[in-house]
C-alpha cells in the first residue's frame, strides 16, 4: 500500500499560492507583534528620557520612590527606607496621583 503512494507522480501545482500566503502571514506577524512591540519600545525610551528631578515613579520590580539625581549610568531614587541607584530602564511609570492618590490627602469626613 505504501508503494502505491511513493509511485504516484507529485501534483503540479504553482508556488504562488504558497508565497501568497507566507507573505500573508508575515504582514499579519508584522502588525499583530512587532509593531506593537517597537510602537511599546518608542514610549518608554521616551518617558525615560523625560524624567526629571523631583518626579515620583516606579520601578519594575514595585518599588515607590521620588527622583533624587539623575546621573549618565542611572538614577537615584529617594525611598522611605533610604536612597538607591537604579538603571534608567528600571523605571516602569510616573507615580502620579491621578492614578495613585494618597490615603493622607483623602476628606472623608
Amino acid at each position: 500500500m505504501i508503494a502505491i503512494f511513493l509511485q504516484a507522480a507529485a501534483p503540479e501545482s504553482s508556488l504562488m499560492p504558497t508565497m501568497l500566503m507566507m507573505g500573508l502571514m508575515f504582514v499579519g506577524f508584522y502588525f499583530l507583534m512587532i509593531r506593537p512591540q517597537m510602537k511599546k519600545s518608542k514610549q518608554e525610551k521616551n518617558f525615560q528620557s523625560e524624567l526629571k528631578v523631583g518626579s515620583r515613579i516606579v520601578t519594575t520590580s514595585g518599588m515607590h520612590g521620588r527622583i533624587a539625581q539623575i546621573l549618565e549610568d542611572g538614577i537615584i531614587i529617594e525611598t522611605l527606607s533610604g536612597k538607591l541607584k537604579f538603571e534608567k530602564a528600571a523605571i516602569s511609570r510616573d507615580f502620579t496621583q491621578q492614578r495613585f492618590p494618597d490615603a493622607a490627602t483623602d476628606d472623608k469626613k
